[in-house]
This record gives structure tokens, C-alpha cells and sequence, in this order.
């Protein structure tokens, strides 16, 4: 990645195309059932398809990304969508459909990765998250108010991933490419992940917490169209209506920052989800079924930004956000499928009850890992000091890391006094204070000299 990074919107381009997929994933599931005669099962499985594809992309790119530099994999990622997508929504058949959707789910998972490494060497990670997670639910609340009323089958939801991907491909002329410094620059600082049992715990945690709600997103058209008895343009304006509470909910949490840090949004926020998921799956009419959708789509994405940013605060090169976030989209790709077969065995509110336990018992090693680390630096060897200006001054002109410095009154900056043993019977010499370098002398050793008490 380029060591000053532009300007943000081209990475939140490339990541609303990524995860537009996941979001459209209601009426991609039900589409494929309605109109290709498949069953509830099958349908989520093809969407399980699509986004374990998906994640095995974000594991392949994890840590790769500045190798070949952030143009060229976010190119090969849409393109690999348009196609594929663009091939599932031409094909009739299913084998046909199912491959484009792979194809087409290994390029959203592609610039995913790339955007999720380019958000995490950023300054502020969780405000460029959130403004991702802001624009997507935009696209997806349009989508949804449109999508209903143009028919079309399981043909229109692809076309539009497909569509967006070719919209986003002018952006990736403001990523940067991979040049020979970067490329010495990642070789140099390749090694193993800082902050291992955290990261682990937080992409085990995220799996868990994106299959619990993507097991209801999966389902969410087919309560509303069968238990809550209403029509498919009815619940669209619902999850239009649900995507905009979102849009507050994520603007809300990009103004509020890092005030509170991480841990409380993140533990309330999955607290508030969980009775949103039992509410939802409940429902039996227009009122009840709105309110739990709107109420969880408010909260969801800002629990996700916070999620993000303590991923990229692991690792400033963006390796855990990748892994996290590939880890998540594992989540992802079972919960419709999960969603599917605990609501054909048990019913939607009894598999509401369960979706909401496990949401809350994985809330607790996560909120864990957000107080664990919510006062460590990006990388080890950040600032560690008051006043970070004289530090990071020296970390500029040793060829430190790009961005391995917080900003100054960045809530990771933890403060450590120095002190100083006084000096007795010397006095510093001024023409023995000399420059650190390679004509300066050496360390220490140079940088006093004492004289005898005359």
C-alpha cells in the first residue's frame, strides 16, 4: 500500500461492491427459490456457495496485498464479479447459475480483502469502515426499492452486483500499484502476526456472531412473506426502510468515534441484536415484523464498523482485518443454509431463540478482546509516550512503517513517565550534544560528557 495513503473513497468504492452481495442475499435466496424451482434448503445453499467462495478469497489475499499492490487484485476482483455475476443472471439452468455465483462471489471476496488491507493502514479505520458500511446500505436500500417492482427473477438481483462492480472499476485508477519499495518494505516486515490470541479469538468470535445473523438475513424474506403474510413489495419498502435505520445507525457511529472505544459499542450494540433477531422471527404481522428488522439493520452495521476497526487495529498491515473479515464471510456463506434447515426443523421462533443465545454468548469473548487491546498501539514499537510529535518524527526518518504512528490524542497512545535520575557533580557539556547518526557518534555513549567539579 502506499505509504500516504489518497484519498478514502476510492477503497469505499471497492468495498461496497464487495459486500454488496451479502447484502442483497434475502432476495437472491429468494428469487433462486421462487424461480428455479429450488427449495428453501438448496437456495440458501447457493448462497452459502457464494460467499464461502468469497471468503476463500479473503484467506488467499490475507498478508498478499502489498505485494502486488492494491490496483491490480481490486481490478481482477470486479472483474471476476461482472462476469460471474453477469453469468448467473444470463444463465436458465442451475449448474450454469451456481457457477457464476461462485466466480462471481471469488471476485467479491477479492476486493474485499483489498479494500479491508487498504481501510486498515489508514489513520482512522473505523471511520473509513463506517463510511463503507454507510454507502453499501445506501446501494442496498435503493436495490430494494427498485428490485420488487421490475420482476425479473432471480436474473435482476445478479445484474445489479454485476452492474455495480463495472460502475466501481473507474475508482481503481486512484488505488496505487505495487512499486519496488513497497514491495522491499512488505518483504522486510513479513513475520508472524502480532497480537496472535486476540486475532484468533476475534475471527472465531466473528464467524460465530456473522453466522448467527446471516442465518436470519437468509430467511428475513421468507417470514415476511409466509409467517407475516405479506407481499414481496411490502417487505422490500421493510429492508429498504430497515437499510436506512442503518444508514443512521452507521452515521451515528462514525460521529461518535472512539469516545466510548470499542468494547461498550460493540457488547451493547450485540445485546440490542439479539432481541432483535427473537422479535423478527417471531413476527406475525406488518408491525412486529418491521420494528425487529429495523431495530436489528440499526444496529448491525454499527456493530460490524467497530468490529473492523479492532480488527485493523491489530495490525496496521491489515492482515488480521483480512483474516477476520474472511473468517466472518465464513459466517456468512453458513448462515443461510443454517437459517434454512433450523426454520424447516424447528420453526422461525424457536430458531430466532437459538440465533439470539448464541449471538449473546459470542458477545462475550469479543467485547473481551475490544478491552484487552483497546489501549495497545496499531504495531508494536508505536508511540508509547506523552506529546508523540518528537517520536514520530524519528519514526519518519528511519524508514519506520507507514501509519505505525497513532495520531496525536489518538485513544491508543498510552502514556508511560520517564524518569530521570538526577545528575550530581555534572553538568552537560553544550558541543558533546551531538546528532544520532552515522557521523554523530553512537548512541549513549555520545551524547554526554561530564567534567570534573572545579
Amino acid at each position: 500500500m502506499s505509504s500516504r495513503p489518497g484519498a478514502a473513497w476510492p477503497l469505499v468504492a471497492v468495498f461496497t461492491a464487495g459486500y454488496l452481495a451479502a447484502y442483497l442475499l434475502p432476495t437472491v435466496v429468494g428469487r433462486l427459490s421462487a424461480h428455479l424451482g429450488l427449495s428453501p434448503a438448496q437456495a440458501g445453499l447457493v448462497g452459502s456457495a457464494l460467499l464461502l467462495s468469497s471468503a476463500g478469497a479473503g484467506f488467499a489475499l490475507a498478508g498478499r496485498v502489498e505485494r502486488y499492490g492494491a490496483r491490480t487484485p481490486a481490478r481482477a476482483g470486479l472483474l471476476l464479479a461482472a462476469v460471474g455475476y453477469g453469468c448467473a443472471a444470463l444463465a436458465g439452468s442451475v449448474p450454469l447459475v451456481v457457477l457464476g455465483v461462485v466466480v462471481g462471489g471469488f471476485g467479491s471476496g477479492t476486493a474485499t480483502a483489498v479494500a479491508a488491507a487498504g481501510i486498515a493502514a489508514r489513520r482512522d479505520p473505523h471511520r473509513t469502515s463506517s463510511l463503507g458500511l454507510l454507502t453499501v446500505s445506501a446501494t442496498a436500500g435503493v436495490l430494494y426499492l427498485t428490485i420488487p417492482h421490475l420482476g425479473g427473477g432471480h436474473r435482476l438481483p445478479f445484474a445489479a452486483i454485476a452492474l455495480v462492480a463495472l460502475l466501481v472499476w473507474p475508482a481503481t485508477a486512484r488505488l496505487g500499484g505495487a512499486t519496488r519499495a513497497e514491495e522491499e518494505t512488505a518483504s522486510a516486515v513479513t513475520g508472524r502476526l502480532p497480537h496472535r490470541r486476540s486475532g484468533l479469538v476475534l475471527a472465531g468470535g466473528m464467524l460465530v456472531w456473522s453466522m448467527a445473523q446471516n442465518a436470519l438475513w437468509g430467511v428475513s424474506s421468507r417470514i415476511g412473506l409466509v409467517q407475516a403474510g405479506l407481499s414481496e413489495v411490502t417487505v422490500g419498502a421493510v429492508f429498504a426502510a430497515a437499510l436506512g435505520a442503518g444508514l443512521l445507525g452507521v452515521t451515528g457511529a462514525g460521529l461518535l468515534g472512539a469516545r466510548l472505544g470499542r468494547a461498550v459499542p460493540i457488547g451493547l450494540g450485540t445485546v440490542v441484536i439479539a432481541a432483535s433477531i427473537v422479535l423478527s422471527s417471531s413476527a406475525r404481522d406488518l408491525g412486529s415484523f418491521a420494528t425487529g428488522e429495523v431495530l436489528w439493520n440499526t444496529f448491525y452495521p454499527v456493530v460490524l464498523s467497530y468490529l473492523i476497526g479492532l480488527a485493523a487495529s491489530l495490525d496496521v498491515r491489515g492482515r488480521w482485518a483480512v483474516l477476520a473479515g474472511s473468517a466472518s464471510s465464513v459466517g456468512v456463506a453458513c448462515g443461510p443454509l443454517l437459517g434454512s434447515v433450523l426454520s424447516e426443523e424447528a420453526g422461525y421462533p424457536v430458531m430466532g431463540l437459538i440465533l439470539g443465545a448464541a449471538t449473546l454468548l459470542v458477545a462475550v469473548p469479543v467485547t473481551a478482546v475490544a478491552l484487552h487491546t483497546g489501549g495497545r498501539p496499531l504495531v508494536p514499537g508505536s508511540v508509547r509516550r506523552r506529546g508523540g510529535a518528537p517520536a514520530a518524527l524519528l519514526a519518519a526518518t528511519t524508514g519506520g512503517l507507514p501509519g505505525a504512528v497513532p495520531k496525536l490524542g489518538s485513544p491508543e497512545q498510552a502514556v508511560t513517565e520517564l524518569r530521570v535520575p538526577a545528575l550530581r557533580r555534572r553538568r552537560l557539556v553544550r558541543s558533546a550534544i551531538r546528532t544520532a547518526g552515522p557521523d554523530g557518534g553512537s548512541g549513549q555513549s555520545n551524547a554526554y560528557a561530564s567534567t570534573s567539579d572545579r
